[in-house]
């Protein structure tokens, strides 16, 4: 057995999934629901084992309550939002969405809890930045990004936690969630004229136009990390790792390769690994002409995070 080998034996990735996510009928709609399983089969085809999923439990009310408020929970719990409400939600209101939300809510709790315990952690759903405390917007029921870093810090599991948001969309509800709060660091890198219309700003908004492509992004992004991970000093960090910045999304048009975006993976997940910061990737958006470009762009970022956590382990074990 090689050193190689014997690392990712000892050192596997830790990875966040439940079969109801890709079961929820949302009828034709751009949203890919059935991404999350078809990566999740095609990480099991790839060789990672069934026992290095972690299946969550539903978020819980009171952690809920941290970032949303009664009010929108109890309407989501009794199905009754307001015509207006569902519109600006964009997706069929049912309960099964509902218990998507919580779910996948609970999912990134359970992905941060496991990056603290081994260093980073992969969850397949996630990144719901458009929620606000009082509505959901844009395919966001609730912001589960959010939650799970004021669940964490609640805890005393961490004090400053750093929000990278690399959606080709702003994170318009964390950004106002977190908009009075020092302990945590919100960076978006978005196309500016796009939805949403109105962008609450961010800690460090970096804002690109349609077409700008691989070497704009890719400049921009270099020039804040590691900066940020320097200055900042984050316990924890959260990655929006979305497949919509790509050249051939529905939603987008910031023109980035395949080639590029695994940079720009590279410089997130790998800059914050170089520090020791722990790291939950959440794969947040993607809708691509194609699904199966959503989901390699998706299985791209996970296997440079494999690449990334193989090597700093092979330097630690050696050393």
């Amino acid at each position: 057995m090689s050193w190689l080998d014997l690392v990712r034996r000892s050192y596997p990735l830790k990875y966040v999934y439940s079969d109801e996510y890709w079961m929820v009928d949302i009828g034709p709609h751009i949203f890919p629901i059935k991404k999350y399983r078809l990566l999740y089969e095609k990480l099991l085809q790839s060789g990672v084992k069934r026992q290095n999923f972690f299946t969550p439990s539903p978020v819980q009310d009171e952690d809920l309550l941290l970032v949303h408020s009664p009010k929108y929970i109890r309407k989501l719990k009794t199905g009754s939002l307001s015509r207006s409400e569902i519109a600006v939600l964009e997706l069929p209101f049912s309960p099964e969405l509902v218990r998507f939300a919580w779910l996948t809510c609970g999912g990134t709790i359970l992905a941060a809890q496991l990056a603290l315990d081994n260093g980073l952690a992969v969850h397949l759903g996630g990144g719901f930045h458009h929620a606000f405390p009082d509505h959901g917007e844009g395919f966001c029921v609730l912001n589960d990004v959010a939650v799970a870093t004021e669940k964490m810090r609640k805890e005393g599991r961490v004090k400053r936690v750093m929000i990278v948001d690399c959606d080709v969309h702003q994170g318009n509800g964390t950004a106002f969630i977190f908009a009075h709060k020092k302990e945590v660091f919100t960076f978006s890198i978005h196309q500016m004229d796009l939805y949403p219309a109105e962008k609450p700003p961010s800690d460090l908004d970096i804002e690109l136009w349609s077409g700008d492509g691989d070497e704009e992004y890719l400049v921009a992004l270099r020039a804040n990390f590691p900066r940020l991970y320097l200055q900042f000093k984050p316990q924890l960090v959260f990655y929006l790792a979305g497949a919509d910045p790509y050249e051939k999304d529905q939603l987008g048009s910031l023109k980035l390769t395949k080639e590029g975006l695994k940079e720009r993976d590279k410089i997130v997940i790998g800059e914050a690994r170089r520090l020791d910061i722990p790291v939950v990737i959440l794969l947040a958006g993607g809708y691509a002409f194609d699904i199966n470009d959503t989901v390699l762009i998706h299985l791209n970022t996970i296997k440079m995070a494999q690449a990334i956590e193989r090597r700093k382990k092979l330097s630690s074990f050696l050393s």
